[in-house]
């Protein structure tokens, strides 16, 4: 008997360990990105003045607790929003530039400004998010950051600093929200 209850409690636990639910969307425990294995780091919901805007999942090579160890690890990452509330990209679009304004200085944005400029075509191009769609924001080594809507890629944006300064969005001195970034870094 103590065998099958410890088989079944088991059994449970690898259920659990699997897949994550939040806010009802269930995230996948590993993902491929460009050949690479991505393990769940943690995800947390989005949320201003009562709205829930999106589940904000982290996906590392390796699990990590630390903001600055995963903003300088040059490996593959996957950040996934997965939308629970509609709005334009334009709104989206600003909500990022506006966090990462708040976690660089004038100086440091600047050599950045032809990327972000390349994040507003890419934003153009969609028009809006509505619930259900997936935001996937991939940091490949070697070429950049391809952003996808709904699993079409819709560019890559050269070079690693300009995924650093999208990862402090979340996990930056200032991030849209500390729970989310807690929750993002498996806490």
């Amino acid at each position: 008997m103590k065998r099958f209850l410890l088989l079944v409690s088991a059994g449970l636990l690898s259920w659990n360990v699997q897949a994550l639910e939040v806010a009802e969307i269930r995230l996948a425990d590993k993902v491929q990105v460009s050949g690479a294995q991505l393990h769940l780091n943690g995800a947390g919901i989005r949320s201003k003045f009562f709205f829930k805007i999106y589940v904000g999942a982290l996906y590392l090579t390796q699990k990590q607790s630390s903001a600055e160890a995963v903003i300088t690890d040059g490996q593959v990452h996957r950040v996934a929003l997965h939308m629970l509330s509609e709005m334009s990209s334009e709104k989206l679009l600003d909500a990022f530039n506006e966090a990462i304004k708040e976690n660089h200085t004038p100086a440091e944005l600047a050599p950045l400004h032809v990327q972000m400029t390349m994040l507003k075509e890419i934003f153009s191009k969609v028009k809006e998010v509505k619930p259900g769609d997936a935001i996937f924001i991939d940091f490949l080594p070697g070429s950049g950051t391809r952003i996808s809507f709904n699993g079409v890629s819709q560019g890559v944006i050269p070079g690693p600093s300009f995924y650093r300064a999208l990862l402090k969005v979340w996990l930056g001195d200032k991030p849209v929200q500390d729970d989310l970034k807690k929750a993002m870094l498996g806490g």
